[in-house]
C-alpha cells in the first residue's frame, strides 16, 4: 500500500503565533512549514522569531521523535526578504524582528545571538531534524537546511549560497556547514560563484540524502521522517551526539563518548524490545 493510500493521522496543530509558520504533530513527526509562498518563504519579522521560539518547544515535546522542516509552495526558503534590506542593517533581515542596534559592536552581537538561537540551536537539537526542499534553498534559507541532520529534495529542488548576489559574505553558519559536507574547495566555489546546484548533484555530493519525485515529494518526505520517528528515540539522540561530537574531537574522546552512551542505552526498554524483536524475527515496536 502506498503512502498516499494509507489513512493519515490528522495530528495536532501547534500554535506558532503566526500564519507564516505552521506546525502539526502526527505519528511522531512535527511537520513544520515555512508559510510565505508568495515570497518563496523568505525570512522576516514574523516567520523567523516564530521559528526560533518553536524549536525548544518541539525539543521538549514527548510526542515528537523527528522534525520535518519544509516550505509551502514551490520553494523551501529564499533566505532573507530582500525587500526588507537596505535599512541600516541588511544582515539582520533574516531576523529583523527587533529594533536595529546602533553601533557596529551591537550589530555584531545581536546578529550572533540571533544565529545562535536559530541554526546553532537547530544543529544541536536533541530531536532528529530533516529539511525537505520542494524547490529552492538560498542564502540563510540554505543555512537552515544545512543545519538539519538530513536533507531530502524534490527533483526540481536546488540550492545556491546567493550571498554574492546581494553583496553580502554569508551568515547563519552556511560556510561552516557547507565546507564540512562538500569540502572546502567545493564550498568556496559555491560561495564565490553562487551557482545553482541541482537535486541530482546535491545527492551526488552528499548534500541531499534522498531525492523524490516532484509528484509524490511531500508524501515521500513525510514517510522518510516517520520511519525515523518510529525508531528508538533515546538511541537516536545519542547517535546524533556521537556523530556531531566526532567531527570536532579526537578518536580517544569519541571512544569514551560512545562507551558512555552505549552503556546508557543498554538495558533500556528500547534496547530490550529491539533485541526481543531481532530474536523473534519481527519489526520492533517502540511504542511511539
Amino acid at each position: 500500500m502506498s503512502v498516499s493510500q494509507q489513512q493519515e493521522d490528522p495530528g495536532v496543530a501547534l500554535d506558532t503565533g503566526t500564519d507564516e509558520l505552521l506546525c502539526r504533530v502526527a505519528d511522531g513527526v512535527a511537520l513544520v512549514t515555512l508559510n510565505k509562498p508568495h515570497k518563496k518563504n523568505a525570512l522576516g519579522d514574523e516567520l523567523t522569531p516564530a521559528l526560533r521560539a518553536l524549536l525548544p518547544v518541539l525539543e521538549q515535546d514527548a510526542r515528537v521523535g523527528c522534525i520535518l522542516l519544509t516550505g509551502a509552495g514551490d520553494a523551501f526558503c529564499a533566505g532573507g526578504d530582500v525587500s526588507e534590506m537596505g535599512q541600516g542593517n541588511p544582515s539582520a533581515n533574516p531576523s529583523a524582528e527587533s529594533p536595529a542596534p546602533t553601533s557596529v559592536e551591537q550589530r555584531v552581537a545581536t546578529l550572533t545571538e540571533k544565529q545562535m538561537q536559530l541554526t546553532h540551536r537547530l544543529y544541536h537539537l536533541k530531536k532528529i531534524t530533516i529539511a525537505a526542499l520542494p524547490g529552492a534553498a538560498a542564502g540563510a534559507g540554505l543555512s537552515i537546511a544545512l543545519a538539519c541532520d538530513l536533507r531530502v529534495g524534490s527533483e526540481r529542488a536546488f540550492i545556491t549560497t546567493a550571498f554574492r548576489n546581494i553583496g553580502l559574505s554569508g551568515d547563519y553558519g552556511a560556510s561552516w556547514f557547507l565546507s564540512r559536507l562538500v569540502g572546502l574547495g567545493r564550498a568556496k566555489a559555491l560561495f564565490y560563484r553562487a551557482d545553482r546546484l541541482d537535486a541530482a548533484t546535491c545527492e551526488a555530493w552528499g548534500i541531499f540524502n534522498a531525492v523524490f519525485s516532484e509528484a509524490t515529494f511531500r508524501a515521500d518526505s513525510l514517510a522518510y521522517a516517520k520511519d525515523i520517528a518510529q525508531g528508538p528515540r533515546q538511541a537516536l539522540t545519542l547517535m546524533k551526539a556521537n556523530l556531531q561530537a566526532g567531527s570536532e574531537q579526537d578518536l580517544s574522546s569519541s571512544l569514551a563518548l560512545e562507551a558512555k552512551h552505549l552503556i546508557a542505552c543498554s538495558g533500556t526498554a528500547e534496547s530490550k524490545e529491539a533485541i526481543r524483536a531481532f530474536m523473534e524475527k519481527r519489526p520492533p515496536n517502540f511504542g511511539v
